[in-house]
């Protein structure tokens, strides 16, 4: 039986058609929180597996409120009603956003174009603060709050010269420089509300998480060394959505949280892993 230390508590989780999303609104709801999972696909994407009415199906046995909100966080307008209809569907405001969607766009930095480096940053950047701002005024008059934003190792400049001669952290620069971005706006937040009671912090897979993004963008060149399961990268990941007050203004990493906090990890459904 999962632990319910998630019980009464409204959390807010983007990117949750598939991957890292829908393995959090899984964990969360076994934990019992009640959930508003985000996505721009709701019914069927054009080629990747996953939507939210997939999702919602996947988590019903756990009998929590769900919440599905299909939006383009590409969109400054469609972003705004995000946070309103969460607390419409679950009644109640939010005690949990977590910002995992992102745009994963790949180039070379001799070729990306600005289309695609504005965008970058507009999903990955610019739609995680929106979000936290929305939630803030809430979470400020209860005097608590957790804001838990996916970054990535990407952020992370490569030893060298010389480099890797496949050319992926290259390719990987303009994703990297908005998770940069995101890590640094995550500090300056919670330094700016630290006292509040408003956590705030970003984790990131110390090693490849293979979701169904993730394989369809680099599958073919991780090594099975440079991955870590769906259930490692979710169990750290709750560590910040449950932290207290002073643990704020962190960019965490995966594995290392779970050996901090001496972790034990378990299967997305709260039970102890298969063997």
């Amino acid at each position: 039986m999962a632990a319910r230390r998630f019980a009464g508590r409204r959390v807010v989780i983007t990117g949750a058609s598939r991957g890292i999303g829908a393995a959090l609104a899984e964990r969360l709801v076994a934990e019992g929180a009640d959930v508003a999972i985000v996505a721009r696909t709701l019914e069927r994407h054009d080629h990747l597996a996953g939507s939210l009415r997939e999702t919602a199906a996947w988590i019903a046995p756990y009998g929590r409120r769900v919440a599905l909100i299909a939006a383009d966080l590409a969109d400054e307008a469609d972003r705004a009603r995000i946070i309103p209809e969460a607390v419409a569907g679950l009644g109640g405001p939010i005690d949990v956003l977590v910002n995992n969607a992102a745009a994963a766009i790949y180039g070379l930095p001799s070729e990306i174009s600005l289309k695609r480096r504005r965008l970058s940053f507009e999903v990955n950047v610019h739609a995680p603060l929106d979000l936290a701002q929305a939630v803030l005024p809430a979470m400020l008059e209860r005097g608590e709050g957790w804001i838990v934003n996916i970054s990535s190792a990407t952020a992370r400049p490569a030893a060298g010269p010389p480099y890797p001669r496949d050319g992926l952290r290259a390719r990987t620069g303009m994703y990297g420089a908005s998770k940069v971005a995101l890590n640094r706006l995550t500090q300056a937040l919670a330094q700016e509300l630290h006292g509040t009671g408003v956590r705030v912090n970003t984790v990131e897979p110390r090693a490849a998480v293979m979701s169904e993004g993730a394989a369809a963008l680099v599958g073919t060149i991780v090594k099975p060394e440079h991955v870590e399961s769906m259930e490692q990268m979710v169990e750290a990941t709750l560590v910040v959505c449950d932290c207290p007050e002073d643990f704020t203004g962190r960019t965490c990493v995966s594995l290392d949280l779970i050996d901090e906090f001496g972790l034990k990890v378990h299967a997305l459904n709260g039970g102890p892993l298969a063997t």
